[in-house]
């Protein structure tokens, strides 16, 4: 199946009848960061970077679930020769490459926890995986947030696990990653954020 604008926003809109909830506004929020970000980005295309934000939680399609929703989507968009974008299912929630610093529960199988460290260990990260992590974290189903924000949001649904602020600094490298490469402060790419932020 094509990997294009359509295709992806068949497939957000179909797994949104599917289990309706706040993640596919968050998820629309995360690809225009993506976007945002990546056009003043040298070598990287925006609108794959898009297509990537707004598919990174597509596994949510079948139903309420933790950890389970990044294998579930990694399967949907391989099922749909999605490659890339099925790495992004799974690395977005591991800016640090090691299982157990996932602050969700493993709501799946054994065999499916060994598959996902296995492939959480061996991924060649590039900087769509890196954007998509900062994204990801810049997106309330609201708007735009600053990174601090998105931080309470989080740990208030998940609790503080001892992974959470090696997790914080890592999305902070990216960030300043991101801000080498484009030149200015991120969140001056991000429109309403200050609003957003502080509502």
């Amino acid at each position: 199946m094509e990997f294009n604008r359509q295709t992806a926003e068949q497939a957000l809109t179909k797994a949104s009848e599917s289990n309706p909830g706040a993640w596919t506004d968050h998820s629309r929020y995360v690809a225009e960061a993506c976007r945002n970000i990546a056009l003043h980005c040298e070598g990287l295309c925006a609108e794959q970077a898009y297509l990537y934000g707004l598919l990174h939680d597509i596994g949510r399609y079948a139903g309420v679930s933790s950890e389970r929703h990044l294998i579930d989507g990694y399967r949907y968009c391989m099922e749909r020769g999605w490659e890339k974008a099925a790495q992004i299912c799974i690395s977005h929630a591991f800016m640090i490459q090691d299982i157990d610093t996932s602050i969700g529960t493993f709501d799946v199988s054994e065999e499916d926890y060994q598959f996902m460290k296995k492939f959480v260990a061996n991924a060649v990260y590039d900087d769509y995986d890196r954007l998509v992590q900062l994204c990801d974290s810049l997106a309330l189903p609201t708007g735009f947030c600053l990174l601090e924000k998105r931080f309470v949001d989080v740990t208030i649904r998940y609790g503080v696990h001892p992974a959470t602020i090696a997790r914080w600094k890592k999305i902070l490298e990216i960030k300043e990653l991101f801000e080498s490469k484009t030149g200015c402060c991120i969140y001056t790419l991000l429109p309403g954020i200050v609003e957003n932020s502080f509502r």
